[in-house]
């Protein structure tokens, strides 16, 4: 119900693959095909080989004890990684303070695009570096370089392209071009960690990089959307942590993007003046050929009937979410809720985020784990409906001290059951993805299969938002003669005295067409999408060449 849903689901909720899926393909297919972990071109193969003499794993088991710096620097960079999709996450709420146009966000929505995007470049990165400095450190540093420097440079030019003082409105263009290469760079980097994760740790441990992978992002998204919201504005910061009032909050967007520029130009130095790259085995003869034959084999694998089918259905599974999950919550910052209160009740939500996944794979371990996704759906459906009803009823508790305890008790509510909703959903699909993926390749293939899940949420909320505006109707009251079809008429209207009002809102169109279309797709696709489990193992195997 706030844009940070949307981006959470699309791209940053957790890293497509698993940590856990490396095998040992030497002897099955060619090495150019040898693929594994998170990075899809065959990049963590070698982490799982059998050891040099001399090595840690060889010499015995190693405890957590012994790898816990490296286990805090993934937790770090992890941190760090989560700060730009944080700062991502709350630029449409400043946006929506600043009355941008829904148009204007579904283009910015184009921002949370990347992390679900990055199988297109995750091959590159995988196999083109520098021997000497390192596999994972060649495309690390330079990128988090990049990415410090790029902040210090946007804290000097985030207030004009924000409109602030200049008297104008928001560059969104401009915004939208900045972050999408911000949150590009953060999605390289996110590939550049996952593979080192698995080299850095022993693998007896190696099992603690998921865990600082979703404690660490978690943080950092925290830092970058819920801190920075609270302490950017001047009314929690006068209530809660001020004694003498003040026009500004502690912070500003710029202050804040200097500061973690800083941080992550220091931090990046740090790791490549002191951290070594453990030595790894690496067919140098394989490496170019296997960027051409990831990419052929990702191909290949769309084509067979049974993913090819899988990822049309997944692609619009999603769209009866889509104004529930995009619109909402920036429809409740136009209605007056205050944008770092809305961001503060993801706080409360963290325990039931870490528990429900623990619940719900219960129900999602066995041979049918789409029958836990097709029974949620009917219910994330409605509450589409109970949030129109909860924007609608709004205004209607507000008063001017603000909103009363009872209404954020229910908006909390409302937030905790569409994350069961969510959840369930969404471990029902990791569940299947992880059912179906051919062993032999299963990184490559479950990122695939990951990567069209998270499109299938991005595409519907960009087109949601977008159609907001054209969905609403406004009349020009005061003036006749006057309309108020777009921005050209609305300004005429105010110019003859008249202002424009709502007469139909979009969103509520949308709100409902969308149920409309998400029970028409769970009725009619919906027990076709449930057939795919009932496939058989061969529907999903690749076939293979030597």
């Amino acid at each position: 119900m706030s844009p940070a849903i949307a981006a959470k689901e699309g791209g940053r909720q957790r890293r497509p693959g698993s940590h856990h899926q490396c095998l040992d393909m030497r002897s099955e297919v060619p090495p150019a095909l040898a693929l594994c972990g998170d990075g899809p071109a065959g990049g963590e193969a070698e982490a799982l080989l059998p050891p040099e003499p001399g090595t840690p794993t060889a010499r015995g088991p190693r405890g957590c004890r012994a790898e816990l710096g490296s286990v805090l620097l993934l937790l770090v960079l992890y941190v760090l990684q989560g700060i730009p999709l944080g700062l991502a996450g709350s630029v449409p709420l400043i946006l929506q303070s600043k009355n941008a146009s829904y148009t204007e966000q579904a283009f910015f929505s184009f921002v949370f695009w990347p992390f679900s995007l990055k199988l297109l470049w995750a091959p590159l990165v995988d196999a083109v570096y520098l021997r000497r400095f390192g596999r994972r450190k060649s495309w690390l540093v330079p990128t988090q370089y990049v990415l410090g420097l790029f902040m210090i440079y946007l804290s000097t030019q985030v207030d004009v392209l924000l409109g602030d003082g200049q008297g104008r409105g928001p560059d969104v263009v401009s915004l939208t071009v900045t972050f999408f290469l911000f949150e590009f760079l953060a999605a390289t980097q996110d590939i550049a960690v996952d593979g080192w994760a698995l080299t850095m740790l022993s693998r007896e441990n190696v099992g603690y990089a998921s865990t600082c992978n979703s404690v660490g992002q978690t943080a950092g998204y925290f830092l970058g959307n819920v801190l920075f919201l609270a302490l950017e504005s001047a009314s929690f910061c006068n209530k809660y942590l001020r004694f003498q009032p003040q026009p500004r909050g502690i912070v500003t967007l710029s202050d804040f993007l200097f500061f973690w520029g800083a941080v992550f130009l220091i931090t990046t130095t740090l790791v490549a003046l002191l951290k070594k790259e453990n030595k790894e085995l690496t067919a140098t003869k394989e490496e170019t050929k296997g960027i051409t034959d990831t990419y052929r084999l990702l191909f290949s694998i769309i084509k067979m009937p049974a993913v090819f089918t899988f990822c049309l259905l997944i692609l619009t599974a999603k769209v009866g979410f889509s104004a529930a999950d995009a619109v909402t919550g920036l429809k409740l910052v136009e209605e007056g809720v205050p944008k770092e209160h809305l961001a503060l009740l993801a706080v409360p939500m963290v325990p039931l985020q870490i528990i429900l996944p623990l619940i719900i794979s219960k129900y999602t371990a066995g041979p049918q784990p789409l029958n836990t996704f097709y029974k949620a759906m009917p219910f994330r459906l409605l509450l589409g409906l109970e949030f129109a009803f909860l924007v609608w009823w709004t205004p209607r508790v507000r008063h001017e001290g603000g909103f009363p305890i009872y209404y954020y008790a229910v908006v909390l509510l409302s937030y905790a059951l569409h994350q069961i909703s969510l959840y369930s959903m969404y471990v029902a699909i990791m569940a299947f993805n992880a059912k179906v993926s051919d062993p032999l390749i299963g990184g490559t293939y479950m990122t695939l299969l990951n990567t069209v899940s998270n499109l299938g949420g991005n595409w519907p909320s960009t087109v949601a938002l977008w159609l907001v505006d054209p969905l609403t109707v406004k009349e020009c009251m005061g003036a006749q003669g006057q309309a108020c079809g777009n921005a050209l008429e609305a300004e005429l209207c105010t110019k003859a005295g008249g202002s424009c009002v709502t007469t139909l809102d979009g969103y509520y169109v949308e709100s409902v067409i969308c149920v409309i279309l998400g029970f028409g797709w769970w009725f009619f696709l919906g027990p076709k999408f449930k057939k795919l489990q009932d496939e058989g193992q061969s529907s999903w195997k690749c076939r293979r060449t030597n």
